[in-house]
């Protein structure tokens, strides 16, 4: 069973290498993202996830990759269970499907609001408030580890940092065995987030989330919608090149090289990669970085981001 080598690993000291996709809206975009999965899946990773789309939306098709990562493949699949929309009742039911088609570990979120990013937060008349609400739930029904979000830069409605860490906290105390980070540039604040949390008592594992950029302007679309911040050195860089799409690639993968090792030589516990459902990146960034995988690394050949 595979319910608790996440927690045991991280507990271990063993470092964490995990990939994220998104839900395709279609059938060719499906095909894209199991050309990814495939191959990435040498690599043996920790774990790999699949994202609920925004609101809640792809439920159905996030529910359905999951179980086919789980059935058809050699990868650990993590699913994501978002409050949005949904249920005591429905959350119960896709918890079920999950424990069916063999998946033991679940990354519990609030969500984003209904509306989309920046609007007020309204919780499903039956359903559940807080993430730490959905940690409980996950947990109360079966032996499924669970992990959580954390956010380096702050979430988007928290009115400070310290208040941050004290939820990170109270997720933990609900009975999360992991965290995993929205995307972030700068490591010091990923630095700053596990001593906050530390100063509370809360040893939870934190893994930090690294996007490797290949186009400027999503990787700026993506910021102001997630709240992350885009530090002065790495726009600098990124506007260098912006008129190339190659160079920005080129500058996006030394960019994410170049946090990555920060982050393990400060004792990061590992890397969760956001991968947009493309490989190449990813395997350049494995390639590049100065830490064996946990497998041979395939030549990042080929098309794809």
């Amino acid at each position: 069973m595979v319910d608790s080598t996440i927690a045991e690993r991280l507990a271990s000291g063993e470092r964490s290498f995990s990939f994220e996709f998104f839900p395709p809206r279609d059938d060719a975009g499906e095909a894209v993202l199991w050309e990814a999965i495939r191959r990435l899946e040498p690599l043996n990773p920790t774990f790999v996830s699949v994202t609920y789309g925004a609101g809640g939306t792809t439920r159905d098709r996030t529910t359905r990759i999951t179980a086919a990562i789980a059935r058809q493949t050699t990868l650990t699949p993590v699913a994501h269970l978002t409050c949005v929309g949904a249920s005591r009742a429905e959350l119960r039911s896709v918890i079920g499907g999950y424990a069916d088609a063999g998946v033991r570990t679940v990354l519990a979120l609030r969500g984003d609001p209904p509306g989309g990013p920046g609007e007020e937060w309204t919780a499903h008349p039956e359903g559940l408030d807080h993430a730490a609400d959905l940690v409980r739930l996950v947990r109360g029904l079966s032996r499924f580890t669970v992990g959580v979000a954390a956010f380096p830069d702050g979430h988007p409605e928290s009115p400070d940092l310290d208040h941050d860490a004290r939820v990170l906290a109270e997720k933990a105390d609900a009975g999360a065995a992991f965290a995993v980070t929205q995307f972030f540039f700068d490591p010091a604040a990923y630095f700053r987030l596990v001593e906050r949390l530390a100063a509370l008592g809360c040893d939870l594992p934190v893994i930090p989330g690294i996007m490797p950029v290949t186009n400027y302007s999503q990787i700026r679309r993506f910021a102001q919608l997630s709240g992350a911040d885009l530090p002065a050195a790495v726009v600098d860089r990124l506007d260098a090149v912006r008129d190339d799409p190659d160079a920005v690639r080129r500058v996006g993968v030394e960019i994410a090289t170049e946090m990555s090792q920060t982050l393990l030589d400060g004792g990061a516990p590992g890397l969760h990669f956001y991968t947009l459902n493309r490989s190449t990146a990813t395997l350049e960034v494995f390639a590049d970085l100065a830490v064996a995988p946990p497998a041979a690394v395939p030549a990042a050949s080929g098309t794809g981001a």
